[in-house]
């Protein structure tokens, strides 16, 4: 059984060797562009994973998670055009570096090349797996739009949040779990418990961002901190700080989020005091403790030896324990 680097090379590989030599050349540069900028590649990697581990051909699931890494780029393409992000991975993102018209365009592609690469499936499993897949896409696009949503509501729950996350990260990794396990020939169940770890364990990651983009060490991994707090962006730890603040932490909280004046680093620097004050660190990595511990209920409950499920349970600690 393959581990998570090698199938990570195995797909790295297979990206390089996409044809997108064609015409016309202003539409197929900026994907050739995008989808060579790098990433984790973590998606079609668990897709590869899910189909070893149950005992299938990654060949046969290979074409499928080049399709979901694809799409995944896709969406990237898109919110970077909604957010008005002028740098995805270190470079410039498509809309700066050609112009929107070409960004959508091109992004609508690869949208058209994922189903493409899904379709290539083998025949008597192709039905399922566009079905799992289809789904995750809506799901996705179901995500950004609450996200977008949130930006101008102040209304927004905690419950409403953990499922627009649940929706815009956890989906896309439980749908390449579910299709790998498919295309592997796994058990029904095995397939949907292999689904929930992913779903829950997507919350988690996305969690651990939330906490990260607030408390991560500058110093020593170089990260910008505090990018959420100065956006406003309605994150479990904003959610949070709302529901447990009260007297002068309200009133200053309150304040600094609708405060059009203030200083970012000035800002940065006091919502985070309320944050400590409030215990809202300990808050965050309680819940982030919860969604692990059920994505790993979910993986103890698959019928697989350890040694199968190994790579799972590393691939789930790294996301808990990383610090940048």
């Amino acid at each position: 059984m393959k581990n998570l680097e090698e199938l990570r090379e195995i797909i790295r590989n297979s990206i390089s060797n996409i044809d997108l030599n064609r015409s016309p050349q202003e539409l197929y540069d900026p994907i050739s562009y995008t989808l060579n900028l790098g990433g984790k590649r973590l998606r079609p990697s668990l897709c590869l994973l899910a189909a070893d581990m149950v005992g299938g051909n990654i060949e046969d699931a290979l074409p499928p998670a080049i399709g979901i890494e694809i799409f995944h780029n896709f969406t990237l393409l898109h919110d970077d055009i909604m957010d008005k992000a002028a740098i995805r991975r270190g470079k410039e993102t498509v809309h700066i570096k050609w112009d929107e018209n070409v960004a959508i365009l091109s992004g609508d592609t690869m949208m058209a090349l994922a189903y493409e690469y899904i379709m290539k499936a083998p025949q008597t499993l192709r039905t399922k797996v566009f079905s799992v897949f289809n789904k995750t896409a809506i799901e996705v696009c179901e995500g950004q739009q609450f996200d977008m949503n949130f930006e101008t509501r102040d209304d927004v729950s905690i419950e409403e949040y953990i499922n627009m996350i649940r929706l815009k990260t956890g989906v896309l990794l439980a749908g390449s779990l579910k299709i790998g396990a498919i295309i592997g020939g796994a058990e029904k169940e095995t397939a949907n418990k292999l689904y929930k770890f992913g779903e829950n364990i997507g919350i988690a990651f996305q969690l651990k961002d939330d906490l990260l983009d607030v408390f991560s060490d500058v110093e020593k991994f170089g990260k910008t901190t505090g990018g959420d707090i100065i956006s406003n962006k309605k994150t479990y730890l904003y959610l949070n700080a709302f529901e447990l603040a009260t007297g002068d932490d309200l009133s200053e909280l309150t304040e600094l989020s609708f405060s059009k004046t203030v200083d970012a680093k000035e800002k940065v620097k006091k919502v985070k005091a309320i944050y400590e004050n409030l215990g809202i660190q300990q808050v965050t990595e309680s819940k982030i403790e919860y969604y692990y511990q059920r994505a790993k209920k979910c993986l103890d409950e698959i019928k697989l030896s350890l040694e199968k499920k190994s790579e799972l349970v590393k691939f789930a600690e790294i996301l808990k324990r990383r610090e940048m």
